[in-house]
C-alpha cells in the first residue's frame, strides 16, 4: 500500500452514480455497484461515497444502498450524506462501512462532531469542508445545502473541527469540482499548516501529475478524485478506471 492515499470519490444521486461540475448539473455515469466491482478488480485501497441529495432533501442515509455497497466492496470505504445522529453512524458502521463523513451537521452543530468522535473514536470521523471563493476572491466555507458562502475562513473552521475531535478532514473545492483545472495547493497547504490530522484534497484533478503535485506542494497525505477515474479521452467517455499499482509507485517514488 502506498504512503500516499489516492481515493476515487463517487457521488450518489437518485440511486445512480453521477459526476458534477462546481456542485451543479449531475450527469449519470453508471451504476454504483458496478463501479465497486470494477474497483475491486483494480485493487483500489479505499473509496469515498457521498450521497449529494440526503442533506439537501433532509433525508436519512439510504441504508439499503450502503449495505449493498459494503457487501460488494472488497476494500474499506467512507460514506457521507445525511448523517446527523449517533444512531445513524452506528447503523452505518454495523453494515461494514469503515468511516463516516460529516459535512452539514458539523457546520450547523459542531458539538455533534465532538459527540461522534467521543462515542466512536476520532479515527472513524471525517469532517468534510466545502470551500469556495467569495466575491472578493477569498476562500470561505461553503454550505452546499443553502448554496451560500459562509463568513468562516477554511483554516479557522478546520482547526475548530480538529478541536472537536475530527480524525481527518476532507477538503472539497467547489470552484474546481469537475473543471479539470488542477488543485489549488496553496489553500490546502495553509489549512494543513493549521491542523494535526490528515487531509484529503478533492476538486480539480485533470491528470495523474496533478495528484503528485498537490501532495508534494501542500504536504498532504491523501487525494480524492472523481472525473479522472470515470471519464476518459477528450470527449469524456464514461470508462471507470484507476492507475495500476506500478503507475502509482512510479508517480510517487
Amino acid at each position: 500500500m502506498l504512503k500516499t492515499r489516492i481515493i476515487p470519490c463517487l457521488l450518489l444521486h437518485e440511486g445512480g452514480l453521477v459526476k458534477t461540475e462546481k456542485f451543479k448539473n449531475p450527469k449519470y455515469v453508471g451504476d454504483p455497484i458496478n463501479a465497486v466491482k470494477i474497483y475491486n478488480e483494480k485493487e483500489v485501497d479505499e473509496l469515498i461515497f457521498l450521497d449529494i441529495d440526503a442533506s439537501r432533501l433532509k433525508r436519512e442515509p439510504n441504508l439499503s444502498i450502503i449495505e449493498e455497497l459494503a457487501t460488494e466492496s472488497f476494500m474499506p470505504f467512507a460514506y457521507g450524506g445525511g448523517i446527523k445522529t449517533l444512531q445513524q453512524i452506528q447503523h452505518i458502521l454495523n453494515i461494514g462501512v469503515e468511516k463516516v463523513i460529516i459535512n452539514r451537521s458539523a457546520l450547523v452543530n459542531p458539538s455533534f462532531v465532538k459527540e461522534a468522535s467521543k462515542h466512536f473514536g476520532s479515527s472513524t470521523i471525517i469532517v468534510a469542508i466545502d470551500i469556495k471563493k467569495d466575491i472578493w476572491g477569498n476562500y470561505k466555507v461553503y454550505d452546499h445545502v443553502r448554496k451560500k458562502v459562509e463568513a468562516m475562513a477554511p483554516q479557522d473552521y478546520a482547526l475548530k473541527m480538529c478541536d472537536a475531535g475530527a480524525g481527518e478532514l476532507f477538503i472539497n473545492n467547489v470552484d474546481r469540482d469537475g473543471t479539470y483545472s488542477g488543485f489549488d495547493w496553496q489553500i490546502l497547504k495553509s489549512i494543513n499548516e493549521m491542523v494535526t490530522v490528515p487531509i484529503i484534497a478533492c476538486g480539480g484533478a485533470s491528470k495523474l501529475q496533478d495528484l503528485r503535485d498537490v501532495v508534494s506542494k501542500a504536504n498532504i497525505s491523501g487525494v480524492a478524485a472523481g472525473s479522472i477515474f470515470v471519464y476518459q479521452g477528450p470527449h469524456r467517455a464514461v470508462l471507470i478506471s484507476y492507475p495500476s499499482h506500478e503507475q502509482l509507485q512510479q508517480l510517487f517514488s
